[in-house]
């Protein structure tokens, strides 16, 4: 997952310099970073991102402290002190030879600067205990897999979202070209196993003239559930294939998203890494508590996030001393043995191989695109209304990992479902208005025509009250209405007329370059093996309760009607009058039958998105 901070002047930028730079201990004073990264055990930060040559760095060189400080500190280029100097041999006044090393508007210009963007990613728990507690080999494998879905990410970022702006945001350019530094961290403020990667985003990217401007963070913010979503699925993705493992759904807040963790590693493994967790849940508790009391009603999805968030902050324990990494790694296997035994911590890897082998049999390598499009849309639908093309492809890639479960997939396969579930299961809201700037596909807004489930209540477990049912449970429901209703559509046969043959079911592909059509057999298993992999470690459907109501004749049949009522008010809108008719009734019937323009229309292999 990643999370992302903002690195402000001042203290902000103080605490990066002293505090994260040498794993989140504290840096005595006028101790050089390097040195405090040496007694912290800690390897050297790095520089990464495409933007480095411009600044004459290159990638995996080791970040100064000199080069922090000028960079994200002051604004200015990393080795200013070198082109100061020549040009006031040169002639040039200080002012002038100080400005030139500026990158953009000084920092001081500017009321409340945003000198850079953290980004702290971190993989899931059960790669982490596995991480921890495994031999080398498995280490590294990890760490491999960490550090190129980092990179696969900004990459990404790079590719898709980045943009720089100027002329207080009334111009703007793709910024395909970062500077990162990245900073290694071993483990959490309680010293138990947490690797994660401090990304500091520098605000500067070059323009096309050359010159640097600030970057539109604001894009930045709206694809970091997308950017996260990419690197959990490229990480997982990496480490099953490389040591035979699979991914299964492990429910952490009921009613919410499930966490893909690696099948084998036990609850109490990861209860055991996650140190902070029960704090927080007890914190969180009484601060709920408190809020019903003021508002006379327990709070929302989205007011949830936010109490979660401030009990967090509330449970955060001091800084420690760092240690290095051989260290941690002993003492993380002598707590383990002392509470698991030395058993269970020996043939961890071979428990989880031996998980995996099982799902691997019964999981096949494809990907039923038709059903994973409907999935897709019906679920953000469900939980959002409205969206955009970046909340369909987090949706995408986290259908991907939940139905192949940490199998290898076809390049491009997200964007493939993502634009299969804007073109074929949305509507478009956004209106181009004549004389403003058309907005960019990936700022349309969307929304579509399923129907909308009705709330129920969930009995409560372990002493614990009754709930009500959550959006995404709801949108489960919805999901799989329309899915069941595209499988019954495919096993009846429309019948033959006038001596005509009986056409054959839609092409489902399993991968989008896969043009010839499948054989009949062939459908069956790709549909097959998606019912199949889109389910929980039970198999028995992409739902967190095995005993779910869903599966009853009853309700399958409820959701048929929801389908059919969903195809009535879909068609009910495409034949709804344009407020403009064209004269030509065949101009007429094109612009009906194309009223929605495709979300990937203007899009090559430099999309500007």
């Amino acid at each position: 997952m990643i999370s992302v901070a903002k690195v402000q002047p001042g203290n902000a930028w103080r605490y990066y310099l002293r505090g994260v730079v040498v794993g989140d201990g504290r840096r005595a004073a006028r101790t050089p970073i390097k040195d405090a990264q040496e007694q912290a055990g800690l390897p050297p930060g790095v520089w990464m991102g495409r933007g480095l040559p411009a600044l004459g760095l290159t990638a995996g060189q080791t970040v100064t402290e000199r080069q922090a400080e000028l960079l994200f500190g002051m604004g200015r280029h990393p080795d200013a002190g070198r082109i100061e100097r020549e040009l006031l041999d040169d002639g040039a006044a200080p002012a002038t030879a100080r400005l030139a090393t500026v990158l953009g508007k000084p920092i001081e210009d500017i009321k409340n600067p945003l000198l850079a963007l953290d980004f702290v990613f971190r993989p899931q728990a059960s790669l982490i205990v596995l991480w921890a507690l495994g031999d080398d080999r498995t280490r590294r494998i990890i760490e491999r897999a960490h550090e190129r879905a980092v990179a696969v990410t900004f990459g990404w970022l790079e590719d898709e979202v980045a943009q720089t702006r100027w002329a207080s945001g009334r111009k703007r350019a793709k910024a395909p070209a970062l500077v990162v530094a990245s900073f290694r961290h071993f483990d959490n403020r309680d010293g138990f196993p947490l690797l994660h990667d401090h990304c500091l985003l520098l605000n500067r990217a070059q323009r096309p003239d050359g010159t640097w401007s600030a970057l539109d963070t604001r894009r930045l913010f709206q694809h970091v559930v997308a950017a996260g979503t990419l690197y959990t699925l490229t990480m997982t993705t990496e480490v099953c294939e490389e040591l035979g493992l699979a991914a299964v759904p492990r429910e952490v807040t009921p009613g919410l998203r499930p966490v893909m963790e690696v099948a084998g590693v036990d609850s109490e493994l990861i209860a055991w890494s996650s140190t902070r967790r029960q704090r927080i849940e007890d914190a969180l508790e009484g601060i709920t508590d408190k809020y019903a009391e003021k508002h006379g009603r327990l709070p929302g999805e989205r007011g949830r996030n936010g109490l979660g968030w401030w009990a967090a902050q509330n449970t955060r324990p001091e800084k420690k001393t760092p240690r290095p990494l051989h260290q941690l790694r002993a003492w993380w296997r002598a707590s383990a043995i002392l509470r698991f035994g030395q058993d269970l911590v020996d043939g961890l890897l071979q428990r989880c191989r031996a998980a995996g082998a099982a799902i691997r049999a019964r999981v096949d390598p494809l990907v039923d695109t038709a059903l994973a499009a409907v999935d897709v849309a019906a679920v953000v639908y469900t939980v959002r209304r409205t969206f955009a093309r970046r909340h369909v492809l987090a949706e995408a890639r986290r259908h991907l990992l939940e139905t192949l479960r940490g199998r290898a997939l076809a390049p491009g396969l997200d964007d493939y479902i993502a634009d299969a579930a804007l073109t074929r299961h949305s509507r478009q809201l956004t209106i181009p208005q004549p004389g403003r700037r058309t907005p960019e596909p990936d700022q349309l807004t969307y929304t579509a025509d399923f129907a909308w489930p009705k709330r129920w209540w969930i009995a409560g477990t372990d002493g614990r009250p009754p709930r009500e049912s959550s959006r995404y449970e709801r949108a489960q429901v919805a999901s799989l209405a329309v899915q069941n209703a595209i499988r019954a559509t495919r096993t009846a046969p429309a019948p033959a007329r006038d001596g005509a043959p009986t056409a054959t079911a839609p092409h489902a592909v399993d991968h989008p370059d896969r043009d010839a059509a499948l054989t009949r057999a062939q459908q069956a298993a790709a549909v097959h093996a998606h019912q199949q992999a889109a389910m929980p470690e039970q198999l028995e459907g992409r739902t967190t309760d095995p005993a779910t109501w869903m599966r009853s004749p009853e309700s399958l049949a409820r959701f048929a009607a929801y389908k059919r009522d969903a195809d009535a008010r879909r068609r009910a809108v495409a034949d709804r009058p344009h407020p403009e008719q064209p004269t030509d009734a065949a101009s007429s019937a094109d612009q009906r039958q194309h009223h929605t323009p495709r979300p990937d229309q203007g899009r090559g292999a430099d999309r500007d998105h």
